[in-house]
Order: structure tokens, then C-alpha cells, then sequence
């Protein structure tokens, strides 16, 4: 799902193997951002278009591919991620809905891809928050549009926001996973590796900025769930 080494390392086996569940405690509304998702490329692409769809940090549910397919018989889609488990799981997930024929997997970080390959729109969801810094959220939005074509749109959705300064959140976040049947020790554990192992943007001013320096247009954000906001734009 990352498109670092580092941050591909975090979904090992152990990991990816709880990732679906612990992904829809995590986000309020995972499905319905997913579904919206798909609906808004849509929209922008045209109902009933031909379309390569670049996912990059696929891995996981494949939620973004199985939407999408779903809805548009039309596209086809290249899933990217550089972890290997987190991967198969993808590729169980859209084999499973009987979309393989329409997507074609690849262990990879997004600047591996030939500058040649160009796409008709692309997706990252789910991935930015967890590259360390702003460089690497950078190079991989640089990465992104350096394979889009012009006016090419992007769904780019994540987390935003520094965790500990919106406490009523965070605790809110604590909260859903107690509601899950998670006790006060595993809420602790679970606030305290998420504020220690992720790095969102500090503001949806920084993922605007973010997206203009990548050579993209002003967001329109279109789903929100406490720390979580997607947004789509366009390549200039």
C-alpha cells in the first residue's frame, strides 16, 4: 500500500492479514468513501468511458479496483504496491469479484513505471499519510502526474491533520475501536502507534500546496471521516 521500502515494510504477512477488518474500524465510511470514489471518477471521466486506471498503492481490499469495475465496464486498471503480501491480498480481492481479466498487478513503487506508460487517471488512497515527510509525499505525487495525461484526473485520499492536536478526534478514533471490542490497554496501543507511526499533512492547505507543486489543480474534497478527507483533482 506505501511506495517506500520503509513503509512497505509495516504490512508484512502479520499485517496485511488483518488489514481489511482493522481498515473498516479505522475508517468511519470506508466502503462508502470507496464507492463515492469510483462514482466521482466517473463523473469526470464520462459514464460509459474506455479508461487505464493507474491504483497506485493497491494493495489490501482493492476496494478502489472492485468499485470501479463495477461500475464501469470500460476500464482497466494497473495495481501497483510495493509490498508482496499486501498485494496477493489485492489480487485475492479482484480475482474474487471476477475482475483479473481487467486488472493487472505489479510489485512496485510508482516510479518504477516506465514515464512512457501514461494513464487515463489514477488513484492514492489510503497512502500518503504514511510516507515520512514531505519529500516523499512529493516524489510520489511528482510520480503520479508524470504519468497522467493532461487533464487527467487523480483521487488522492488519506489522512490530514496533526493527530494530537485535534484531541476530540483522536479520542473519538479511540472510542470506534472500544465499540469494536477493543479494551483501555489495546486503545492506548493502537492511539499510541498511529501517533507514532504515520505522518499526515498538517492541513488541507498542505494537501492542496502538494498537489499544485505535483502539477495539479485545486482539490475538490467530496468524502470526510474525522481525520480522513479524499479529494479529486485534475493534472494541469
Amino acid at each position: 500500500m506505501q511506495n517506500s521500502p520503509a513503509s512497505a515494510a509495516k504490512f508484512d504477512p502479520s499485517r496485511a492479514g488483518e488489514y481489511a477488518e482493522q481498515s473498516r474500524i479505522g475508517l468511519a465510511g470506508y466502503d462508502a468513501c470507496h464507492e463515492l470514489a469510483a462514482c466521482v471518477l466517473a463523473s469526470v471521466l464520462g459514464s460509459g468511458s474506455t479508461a487505464r486506471i493507474l491504483v497506485a498503492g493497491a494493495g489490501g481490499t482493492a476496494s478502489e479496483i472492485v468499485c470501479g469495475a463495477r461500475l464501469e465496464p470500460g476500464w482497466r486498471f494497473l495495481a501497483v504496491d510495493p509490498s508482496e503480501p499486501m498485494l496477493a491480498l489485492a489480487r485475492a480481492a479482484v480475482e474474487g469479484a471476477g475482475f483479473s481479466e481487467r486488472t493487472e498487478f505489479r510489485q512496485a513503487q510508482v516510479g518504477d513505471l516506465s514515464r512512457e506508460e501514461t494513464f487515463d487517471a489514477a488513484t492514492l488512497i489510503g497512502v500518503l499519510h504514511h510516507l515520512p515527510g514531505e519529500e516523499a509525499k512529493r516524489a510520489i505525487l511528482a510520480d503520479l502526474s508524470a504519468r497522467l495525461k493532461p487533464g487527467a484526473p487523480l483521487i488522492l485520499a488519506g489522512n490530514y491533520r496533526a493527530y494530537a492536536e485535534e484531541p476530540v478526534l483522536l479520542q473519538a478514533w479511540g472510542q470506534r475501536w472500544r465499540q469494536h471490542g477493543a479494551d483501555e490497554n489495546e486503545v492506548t496501543a493502537k492511539l499510541g502507534k498511529i501517533l507514532q507511526g504515520a505522518d499526515p499533512p498538517a492541513s488541507e492547505e498542505v494537501v492542496a500546496d502538494l498537489l499544485a507543486g505535483a502539477g495539479f489543480e485545486p482539490p475538490l474534497r467530496f468524502f470526510s471521516s474525522l481525520f480522513w478527507g479524499a479529494w479529486v483533482t485534475r493534472k494541469r
